[in-house]
């Protein structure tokens, strides 16, 4: 076996390697780079399940980075048991093959309950008192006290959220590297997200993104040199394009009656259980859930009305783009180029759910990329947030209500497949022999493992 370690930098292109990022240039140079092609959508769940799996989202079950569990009658996004995942995964695959392979994996999706032989991935800890707290889930368990006490705590806050950096992208990587010298894995996955944080927020072409290449090209510079004799793949599981406004899918739903709301203290809850239709919006993707299948039609026609959507995918659709899985929407809408679908269902932002102005993942019936912005409305944002990690660290309940509601401040998305290959996600290795010339998210499994196994 080769030992093999597979670099997932988040939002990587062709273009942007060309520009601005010579580390990563020098690595292609001596080896070999191949545009990829993603699946729809083209999101961090959906893509990773592919690149493990070697299924679409019809096979592996991962349609978006959420979905409608409509058993509980609740949305649920960034789960992290693996056992959402159906398929054989590559270490499975790989320890068929030699029971004494081991993989290691680093921050990549789903981490949780897996079969892989280390885990190292983000769990915060929730008190009962309000508080989010930082914190690592590791398999085995003692391995998280390892990197605590190497590393210090993981910075959970500048991982997501509007101070996230190059901060957790670097602890990421040093862990990365310990966990290769100590561990000795035969693969390792390494998820980088750097660059996803300036991409959504300031759009691709803007020209202070170049700050964010350079520093992400340092971490994976540094991360080259200490792979030694190692096989190295290098991948992105897309490109982000630049938007100039969002959709409100969820109100357009309400304004026709189909959509319920709960009122709770004066604000408004999604009552999706008792909803005619509603969306579980995920970037330029969102999956629309109908109750009664006597009215897809019309509300297809209602969606494909809608200014900023370019295509409804229904039965056949959904078929012919891999996306025909139970967990799916009833219909599935794709955004034009340049927008981009918020989960807001209010109508007015004084009814706004609490959660709505914090970063909170797993409240939100959809995915939320304002969360990366600070609220311009305020005098002292980082004074009230100075002012609410006080009331934390004296233990009183607090909510970190920070966040904007101005959908207009974000400037790039991805979810759609890319218009051009440079603008998509690409494959680079240093044993070229290794890739073909045609490479599809479903290949990058095969592709792992022929880097494990062949000459």
């Amino acid at each position: 076996m080769h030992r093999t370690i597979v670099l997932d930098v988040v939002g990587l292109t062709p273009a942007l390697v060309d520009e601005r990022m010579p580390a990563l240039k020098k690595f292609r140079e001596r080896g070999t780079q191949r545009p990829l092609t993603p699946v729809l959508p083209a999101v961090t769940c959906s893509v990773q399940s592919t690149f493990v799996t070697g299924r679409m989202p019809s096979g592996h079950g991962c349609v978006a980075n959420g979905w409608y569990f409509r058993d509980l009658a609740e949305v649920w996004l960034w789960r992290q048991s693996n056992a959402l995942v159906e398929g054989e995964k590559i270490w499975d695959a790989a320890k068929k093959r030699d029971a004494s392979f081991r993989c290691a994996k680093l921050f990549w999706w789903y981490n949780m309950y897996s079969s892989a032989d280390f885990a190292v991935t983000p769990r915060p800890l929730y008190p009962a008192d309000g508080r989010k707290l930082p914190d690592i889930y590791t398999q085995p368990a003692e391995l998280r006290d390892e990197l605590n006490q190497a590393l210090g705590p993981f910075p959970l806050f500048q991982f997501w959220g509007p101070g996230a950096d190059i901060v957790s992208t670097k602890w990421i990587a040093d862990a990365a590297r310990r966990v290769i010298d100590a561990k000795k894995p035969t693969l390792t996955l390494v998820y980088l997200p750097h660059l996803d944080y300036n991409l959504q927020r300031l759009g691709p072409d803007d020209p202070k993104i170049d700050s964010d290449l350079r520093a992400i090209d340092d971490v994976c510079g540094e991360l080259l040199e200490s792979c030694g004799d190692a096989r190295v793949i290098v991948l992105s599981e897309y490109g982000i394009t630049r938007v100039s406004d969002a959709v409100h899918i969820n109100r357009a739903l309400r304004r026709e009656g189909l959509l319920c709301v709960r009122e709770e203290l004066g604000l408004e809850r999604l009552d999706a259980g008792a909803c005619d239709a509603f969306a579980v919006a995920d970037h330029q993707l969102a999956h629309v859930y109908v109750r009664d299948r006597s009215r897809i039609a019309s509300v297809k026609a209602l969606l494909e009305a809608l200014d900023g959507v370019a295509l409804v995918l229904d039965d056949e659709g959904k078929r012919a783009h891999g996306l025909d899985h139970p967990r799916s929407g009833e219909l599935v809408a794709l955004s034009a180029r340049d927008r981009w679908f918020t989960y807001y269902y209010w109508l007015d932002d004084d009814k706004a759910p609490d959660f709505a102005r914090t970063v909170d993942i797993h409240r939100k019936p959809g995915y939320d990329p304002v969360e990366l912005f600070l609220d311009p409305s305020l005098r002292a944002p980082k004074l009230k947030m100075g002012f609410r990690l006080a009331q934390k660290t004296l233990g009183f309940r607090y909510l970190m209500d920070v966040i904007p509601l101005d959908a207009t401040l974000v400037r790039g998305s991805h979810g759609l497949l890319p218009a051009t290959e440079q603008e998509g996600p690409l494959l680079m290795s240093n044993t070229p022999h290794l890739v073909p010339e045609s490479v599809h998210a479903r290949d990058v499994k095969d592709i792992v493992l022929r880097h494990i196994f062949d000459d």
